[in-house]
């Protein structure tokens, strides 16, 4: 039995008492039932230390995760009871962050896995090829949500950090997406931070990445804002769109095929292809552009996307995690990711099979639109509140299966 294995026994033994509290000897006895050790392996004691004294490894074991539980602040000791610990009611009341280098399988698919865990212990240690790293770091925003970020300083150093381990295990085709914030201003000013400039040389400069594009994200339902500059002061037009950026490992070897995600030809197209095309014969831009008799009249597939990608930010999916968190108990996310980017994005970079990760999975919605779109996937999650209810999204999936201890915790409410 693996450490993993072994710190989820011991999650879903706390998890799953009556009274959220446990005796050493009994959470020993529930280890033990859950992961199947016999009671006399359980007991069995060799020389540890220097000392050569003779203990247990694995009640060993059960401690120093029962106190990583401690540090993370889901058990407390009982008061005037030894050896004695239950859960607390902040661990069903706050975001609960897993702890660094604490990394927990929470469930999988035939096709891919959800760990809770941070990126940075999980990534450096992969070892296939990605084709494609799509993720929305939480932005650096000066209130920050639930789920905390660094701040404009730092966030250029915090992304690239995050990024490096996914670079030495990406495909020589592969491409990473970052979708990131507009709304970034200058302390008590209207001008705009130059912070997402800064962060794309430094990926590049840095990372050795080639930018491929700026894609538009345009979200007519976003909410009004910047509210104090244009609202109040009116000296600024509300925003409608974020940046998504596409970096390339390769840009003569990228596995990118628009024909993955063409769309339909409007009405009027449909029409002129119906005609034979152009009949009309036409100059423009001093001679830069020239129309012919027949022009556009070749029947094709569908229409080329333009790199302005229309999409509202609520969906189904947001709604059925909101949903699930509410029914478990846990928090839900302030700013979840709609399915249609990942969806765009995975069709247009990635083909069936192919890796596809996200190092800041929130309500896994690239997950989700990878197993639909049937490409490997792994996403990690820091915040069990986010990771937790997203199980429920995928248990109709292809080899479903979540970690006992995992589907025992609740929140609060």
């Amino acid at each position: 039995m693996n450490q993993l294995d072994l710190f989820s026994h011991i999650t879903g033994a706390y998890a799953s008492a009556s009274d959220g509290e446990l005796t050493n000897d009994a959470l020993y006895r529930a280890v033990a039932d859950r992961a199947g050790i016999d009671i006399g392996a359980m007991n069995a004691t060799v020389p540890i230390g220097k000392a050569r004294t003779q203990r247990s490894p694995i009640k060993r074991a059960v401690r120093w995760y029962q106190q990583d539980l401690r540090a993370m602040g889901v058990i407390e000791k009982v008061p005037d009871a030894r050896g004695v610990w239950r859960l607390t009611e902040e661990a069903g009341r706050k975001l609960k962050r897993s702890q660094s280098s604490v990394k927990m399988v929470a469930f999988s698919t035939k096709l891919g896995v959800a760990i809770w865990g941070s990126n940075q212990d999980v990534y450096p240690h992969l070892g296939q090829p990605i084709m494609l790293a799509l993720t929305s770091p939480p932005y650096p925003l000066r209130c920050a949500r639930a789920y905390g970020n660094v701040n404009e300083q730092e966030y250029v150093d915090f992304v690239v950090r995050s990024l490096e381990p996914i670079v030495k295990n990406l495909a020589p085709e592969g491409s990473i997406v970052l979708n990131v914030s507009q709304d970034i201003f200058m302390s008590r000013s209207p001008a705009r931070s130059t912070y997402n400039e800064r962060l794309v040389l430094a990926i590049c400069d840095r990372l050795g990445l080639h930018l491929m594009d700026r894609f538009v994200w345009h979200n007519a339902s976003k909410p009004p804002g910047p509210i104090q500059w244009a609202s109040k002061e009116r000296v600024q037009v509300n925003v409608a769109y974020e940046p998504v950026y596409w970096f390339a490992a390769d840009p003569l070897r990228v596995n990118a095929d628009n024909r993955r995600v063409l769309q339909p030809h409007s009405a009027r197209h449909a029409a002129l292809i119906a005609r034979g095309g152009e009949q009309r014969q036409a100059v423009f831009g001093d001679g830069a552009y020239r129309i012919n008799p027949g022009s556009f009249g070749n029947p094709t597939a569908g229409a080329i996307p333009r790199n302005v990608l229309a999409f509202g930010h609520q969906c189904a999916d947001s709604a059925a995690h909101r949903r699930r968190a509410r029914d478990l108990g846990f928090a839900t996310h302030g700013a979840p990711f709609p399915h249609s980017i990942p969806n765009f994005f995975i069709r247009f970079l990635t083909e069936v099979g192919q890796l596809v990760v996200d190092m800041f999975g929130g309500t896994l919605k690239t997950g989700l639109a990878a197993e639909r779109l049937g490409r490997r996937w792994m996403v990690t999650e820091n915040i069990l509140d986010y990771i937790r209810p997203s199980a429920e999204l995928f248990r109709q999936f292809p080899g479903f299966e979540i970690n006992p201890g995992f589907e025992e915790v609740r929140g609060a409410g």
